[in-house]
């Protein structure tokens, strides 16, 4: 209706007060319902064609859409485990910080668990204590069967030193018996020695991986016994949470509740545009919107991001071919709005329905200097039929809370 207003001021008006003052017409008689199309046809015909160049050149490089959400991501309070509900720390609909206690879950296996793992380090520490004083035994067995070592040789060594200078002195046959006692007492410290290496591998390398693979088993425990308590992974607040002490829970069901982190949905708009507006949105676009949780007011915000596919074209791969007839309804680009201005969107309640402008620029293409006459004529205009949509959407935000709540009953 306004472009049709301007366009009329343009084409009808002028062709009217041409025929009204200066050929003297007189509206109601000369100029009536018969004579007008006759009359003004060229008018008629002039702003009709204006008014549809006017209207594609403002929607086409200045595009619009109702399609604006400020989308926002829950996480899903679900548990690790399977597990019966013991305690519950928090009610619903309540501020919780990032690490805090959700609820938590019977916990008496794993803290069955947790306690074998640490009796089994503290058993083998108790090893340890016990390998110490083994190693001494050992030390003290070697001292024991050199002395009888060292006794039994001196002993040999003095009766084959008797035999080589008189053999009737000692008889070979107690020789032989001593050196037999002398090979015995030399394997006796070869065992105590082997005996006390044992030991020492045992204290260096048997008993510390024995108490690693403890204290692993123990911290495998422990983090199953911390994951019966679930908790906030981020600052923010719980909702839909109405579990009971006694519930079971399982996290392959539905989630318990849901956390919406803080700021969700504080920090960008995300707007769904046309596909034929592809070549013209570009990041970098100033654009305008307005949410129905905000009535009356315009928040600047600039385009950060197109994405560069639509979602309509997606599919999964089944074994069913995909007819592109299915997708009857064609998608939209989506396109990322942040606010212009620090806390742009403070007052705009998350998952609020918004209307939206992205205005196109041809500012540096004008600077160079490098464009003829025309070129810069038409980029000027248009960049200044922006003013257009930008008056369009004030209508827009004027009129959406009683749109809202007096001809959709949303009241």
């Amino acid at each position: 209706m306004l472009e049709l207003i301007l366009c009329s001021l343009l084409t009808i008006l002028p062709d009217y007060l041409y025929r009204r003052f200066a050929q003297g017409k007189r509206l109601g008689k000369e100029i009536n319902l018969f004579s007008v199309w006759f009359e003004l046809r060229w008018g008629l015909v002039g702003c009709l064609m204006l008014t549809i160049a006017l209207i594609t050149t403002v929607f086409y490089n200045h595009p619009a859409t109702t399609n604006v959400t400020a989308f926002f991501r829950t996480v899903p309070i679900v548990p690790e485990a399977n597990g019966r509900v013991a305690e519950i720390f928090i009610r619903g609909s309540e501020e919780v910080a990032k690490g805090a206690p959700i609820f938590r879950l019977d916990n008496s296996r794993q803290q069955a668990e947790a306690e074998t793992a640490r009796r089994k380090v503290a058993e083998i520490d108790a090893q340890f204590v016990m390998a110490q004083a083994d190693l001494a035994a050992a030390e003290g067995q070697i001292t024991q069967a050199q002395g009888a070592y060292d006794q039994a040789l001196d002993e040999l060594r003095t009766k084959q030193e008797l035999n080589r200078r008189n053999a009737d002195i000692v008889a070979r046959r107690e020789i032989e018996k001593l050196q037999t006692l002398v090979d015995t007492r030399q394997g006796g410290v070869d065992a105590a020695q082997a005996a006390k290496k044992a030991v020492e591998t045992r204290v260096s390398t048997l008993l510390p991986a024995q108490k690693a693979s403890a204290e692993a088993a123990l911290a495998q425990a422990e983090v199953e016994l911390s994951k019966t308590v679930i908790r906030a992974g981020v600052s923010g607040r719980v909702e839909q949470f109405a579990l009971q002490v006694g519930d079971i829970v399982n996290p392959f069901m539905r989630p318990a509740g849901v956390l919406i982190p803080e700021g969700a949905g504080r920090r960008a708009l995300y707007a769904g545009f046309g596909q034929i507006e592809a070549q013209v949105i570009r990041p970098g676009m100033v654009a305008e919107a307005s949410c129905i949780s905000k009535p009356w007011t315009i928040i600047p915000m600039v385009v950060t991001d197109v994405q560069d596919y639509i979602a309509a074209g997606q599919f999964r791969g089944g074994e069913q071919l995909i007819d592109a007839q299915q997708v009857a309804k064609p998608g939209t680009m989506l396109v990322r709005l942040d606010p212009l201005f620090e806390n742009g969107l403070e007052d705009v309640t998350p998952g609020s329905s918004c209307v939206a402008n992205a205005y196109t620029s041809h500012h540096e293409e004008l600077k160079n200097g490098e464009l003829s006459s025309f070129q810069r004529f038409v980029l000027h205009g248009v960049d200044a039929v922006g003013l257009v949509h930008a008056l369009l959407l004030r209508i827009q935000a004027l009129i959406l809370p009683i749109k809202s709540l007096i001809f959709s009953g949303g009241h």
